[in-house]
């Protein structure tokens, strides 16, 4: 029993003797990696430092697998970024700068790779909430601004994890709150493809998220264009109409043309000084949208004739009705009574009778020919307009 007590005790003292000449070595290795100026000799001496001493409790592993999560070299592959530093993630040991470090390049390597998107939006987030928390700490390193801008950057890479993963709408969501933060238009851009994927997938009031930003950064045709769409879709006209305007003037669309002259003609309803403006949009439209041309035109004929009260278009029509059918009457009573007569054959008082519906007849003309001279007057002041706007719009 002795014998083995002082055999045990042999072996302890051997090793703990042993140990610090290990960890001595290890270090010497660590520091000879990381001081070697050349990368590509820099990786080489740390991944020899992995074969020879990984998983025997040195110093400074964990080290090695940040450095080489972390340090970009030539050749380096997705999945070798993700290995390290899953395996720098597991030993721990590190500040949580680096530990944010860490998530977001493992992240990013998942959603380059597809792969595991569950684990990117994990370890995104996981990032986001270390900033968040370091953000209102005090630290010599690295400020509360220098901690927002990290919240951003997790933000990006949680919202790149959610796109690959078809999860949409959580995607605007990040995006916004990453370029709220970042103001960075590549993100704008970003979110300008999840919202058009989400305007054709009918999704608009995510899509008006995502266009709202798009519109007010970039700024182009397509961006404010298809945020009118979504808020029209979402039944908010006014603003719909504000920027359906917008995007007209930087390109004539006949769509836009026929939005605008329809939501105008709306509002034309219960306020006559929109007539005008919507009359003009339907004209454009009937040039320039094939798909729409017939309707905008018979809509901005129906507003003309009916907004235009001074010209009391309806009423002459109804009153041009009424007088046509008068004279047929009239007309039809004459050649009954008196159309296969002789004059020489009537009774002064026939002839008294005659005279009276001829008068008649000659004014229910001339009332007749007045009320067509003033459509014809009306519908001259509508061709006029359709010329001008042919000659608006470079159309012969």
């Amino acid at each position: 029993m002795l014998k083995l007590s002082l055999a045990t005790l042999t072996l302890i003292l051997f090793l703990f003797s042993f140990l610090p000449a290990q960890n001595n070595d290890a270090n010497q290795d660590y520091i000879k990696a990381v001081t070697t100026e050349n990368i590509e000799q820099r990786i080489q001496l740390l991944k020899e430092y992995i074969t020879k001493w990984e998983g025997k409790g040195t110093q400074n592993e964990n080290f090695v697998y940040v450095n080489l999560c972390l340090t970009p070299y030539k050749g380096k592959t997705p999945k070798e970024t993700v290995e390290c530093g899953e395996k720098a993630l597991e030993l721990g040991g590190f500040d949580d700068y680096t530990k944010y470090q860490i998530l977001i390049a493992v992240a990013g390597s998942y959603n380059t790779l597809g792969q595991n998107l569950a684990k990117a939006k994990n370890y995104a987030m996981n990032a986001v909430n270390i900033a968040k928390a370091n953000k209102t700490k005090s630290s010599t390193t690295i400020t509360p601004a220098q901690w927002n801008q990290l919240i951003g950057a997790g933000y990006y890479v949680h919202g790149q994890a959610l796109e690959k993963a078809k999860e949409l709408r959580g995607a605007v969501d990040s995006y916004i709150n990453s370029y709220n933060i970042l103001k960075n238009p590549q993100i704008a851009k970003d979110l300008k493809r999840i919202g058009k994927s989400l305007y054709d997938f009918k999704s608009y009031k995510e899509a008006e998220k995502a266009f709202k930003v798009t519109a007010s950064v970039l700024k182009d045709f397509a961006s404010i264009y298809l945020y009118a769409q979504t808020l029209h879709r979402n039944g908010k006209r006014e603003e719909a109409l504000s920027n359906y305007r917008q995007a007209y003037m930087k390109q004539k669309s006949g769509d836009i043309a026929y939005n605008i002259g329809i939501i105008l003609a709306g509002k034309a309803k219960t306020n006559p000084s929109f007539s005008d403006e919507a009359i003009k949009y339907l004209l454009d439209a009937s040039f320039l949208s094939p798909a729409n041309s017939k309707k905008a035109m018979q809509m901005a004929e129906s507003l003309f004739f009916t907004s235009k009260k001074d010209l009391k278009y309806n009423e002459k029509i109804k009153e041009l009705e009424t007088r046509s059918k008068k004279l047929e009457e009239l007309t039809n009573f004459f050649n009954k009574k008196f159309g296969e007569k002789d004059e020489e054959e009537l009774s002064d008082a026939e002839k008294k009778e005659m005279k009276s519906i001829l008068d008649k007849i000659e004014a229910e003309q001339k009332s007749i020919q007045e009320i067509e001279a003033e459509q014809n007057a009306v519908l001259d002041k509508f061709n006029k307009l359709i010329d001008k706007t042919k000659e608006r719009l470079g159309i012969k």
